[in-house]
């Protein structure tokens, strides 16, 4: 009979916040202000942001540096499961690090096989616990069925959903972020993109991982509420300038509707609605797609800009399937 803690390890819940290294400040604050986050400076530290959603948990902390890329990033676990998970990472190979050159020295710190610096605390469940996306319905026979553009409102992105980080080893970080974290893969298309979500109640991707010659971060997706909203949020952007990125689509791997907007260092933010969901306790029939059918359902080619890591050396691109 096979030990359900074997089979399953004990997992963590949910991200509770990334943090950023960013080469201006100011322009990261412009950026996600006009993407519809509300972004402060964190306490006394000037140069340090805190980067709120409209649900007003802390999801993101950028941090001045000489470049772009992943400061760490921060995941929740419900006490009970704390110890395990700590050993669970150090039988997964990591060693626990001093976090103290962090704002955050809670919980504990270890490095995935790529470098990645983590951290896992107890803290509250960010994700949902069931599935929050509105359904959007045609309007009715002698009613008009879009306002005018005088009149939209901005869009206030509600949470994070994911984050997806490039890696060399995208199977080689399932099987990591199983072993140490719990996370079970959602999907896949070979290995050059996988899709890993938490069981207790999540949206089908929590973490995810892109092949590339180098570790990188490639984007984080904030939830709305449907796909007008996706859409809005597109020219929401472009209207402050930001007109380059990917969409408006429908992913196949997920089904959420899309658009991603390139940030000022190469990387993106998306706009994402009615995303998969798995409920707490289920099982999802993880499946691995051909690239060719496995990246969107329809929207637009994917542009060159949005399969580049920009934290691999300059004449090396990241690989995402095409399709």
């Amino acid at each position: 009979m096979t030990d359900p803690e074997v089979a399953h390890p004990r997992a963590i819940h949910s991200i509770d916040h990334f943090a950023l290294n960013v080469p201006s400040v100011a322009a990261a604050e412009y950026f996600f202000r006009a993407f519809g986050l509300d972004v402060s400076t964190a306490g006394d530290h000037a140069q340090v942001l805190d980067v709120r959603a409209a649900d007003g948990h802390r999801w993101a902390r950028v941090l001045p540096s000489t470049s772009k890329s992943l400061a760490y990033l921060s995941l929740n676990c419900f006490e009970e499961d704390f110890d395990a998970i700590r050993n669970q990472v150090q039988a997964a190979g990591a060693q626990i690090v001093d976090g103290d050159h962090t704002p955050e020295r809670i919980g504990f710190w270890f490095h995935d096989p790529d470098g990645n610096l983590l951290q896992v605390q107890v803290g509250e469940k960010t994700s949902p616990h069931e599935k929050t996306s509105s359904v959007v319905t045609g309007s009715a026979a002698d009613e008009r069925g879009a306002r005018t553009r005088s009149v939209q409102k901005t869009v206030h992105p509600r949470r994070l959903s994911h984050v997806l980080l490039f890696t060399p080893d995208v199977l080689g970080a399932v099987d990591f972020y199983n072993k140490a974290l719990g996370l079970r893969l959602s999907d896949k298309s070979l290995d050059i993109i996988a899709f890993t979500h938490a069981p207790h109640g999540s949206d089908h991707h929590l973490i995810a991982f892109a092949k590339s010659t180098a570790r990188g971060w490639h984007h984080a997706a904030w939830d709305v509420d449907n796909v007008n909203e996706v859409g809005q949020g597109a020219s929401q952007m472009a209207a402050a300038g930001f007109d380059k990125g990917w969409g408006t689509g429908r992913h196949v791997l997920g089904s959420n509707y899309f658009h991603y907007v390139q940030d000022p260092w190469g990387s993106f933010c998306e706009y994402s609605a009615d995303i998969d969901f798995v409920s707490a306790g289920r099982e999802w029939p993880a499946g691995d797609y051909a690239p060719e059918d496995s990246l969107y359902l329809w929207g637009p080619a994917v542009p060159r800009n949005f399969i580049h890591n920009t934290e691999a050396p300059a004449d090396l691109a990241g690989v995402v399937p095409e399709g």
